[in-house]
């Protein structure tokens, strides 16, 4: 014999709010999202700083803002294990642009839309990571976990969020 138990509205509601993390809560409450991140660069990974590929592993910060401008100055980048990078010019994205975060040297620009780090080492693991981004007060702006099996079905090194 089955039995079937139904739950009142206001409990069901309850009990799905509590299966959404506070983390996956939080990633939505800026307009500054992780767009995706090529953690894996292409090629064998060699982090000199003339001739490796560090310049390859990058991550794209978008502006998801339909009317707000937003200047990435004070905002923080960092991985599970503490490897941070913090802007520190000022860098405004204008609503639906974006910025690519790379690593290696180069010259920052406005005009192509990227960042380097300025660090010759990866900072994103290849096997799973958590990439958080952080707001000048300090508060979250968003946070993704990602495991290369679960993550990377095509196995090419990019994962894509936030469409």
């Amino acid at each position: 014999m089955r039995y079937r138990y139904a739950l009142p509205a206001a409990a069901a509601v309850a009990a799905l709010a509590a299966t959404v993390s506070p983390a996956q809560a939080a990633e939505y409450s800026s307009a500054l999202k992780v767009r995706g991140v090529q953690y894996d660069a292409p090629g064998r990974d060699s982090n000199r700083c003339s001739g490796g590929n560090t310049k390859d592993e990058y991550l794209t910060i978008k502006n998801y803002s339909r009317t707000a401008t937003v200047n990435l100055k004070g905002y923080v980048v960092k991985d599970a294990a503490g490897n941070r990078f913090k802007f520190t010019a000022s860098h405004s994205l204008q609503p639906g642009d974006y910025v690519k975060l790379r690593g290696g040297n180069g010259t920052d620009s406005d005009a192509k839309n990227v960042v380097y780090r300025d660090n010759c080492n990866f900072m994103w693991n290849n096997d799973k990571d958590t990439i958080y981004l952080y707001k000048p007060s300090g508060s979250r702006s968003d946070v993704h976990a990602y495991t290369k099996r679960s993550n990377d079905r095509d196995g090419d090194g990019y994962i894509k969020y936030h469409g």
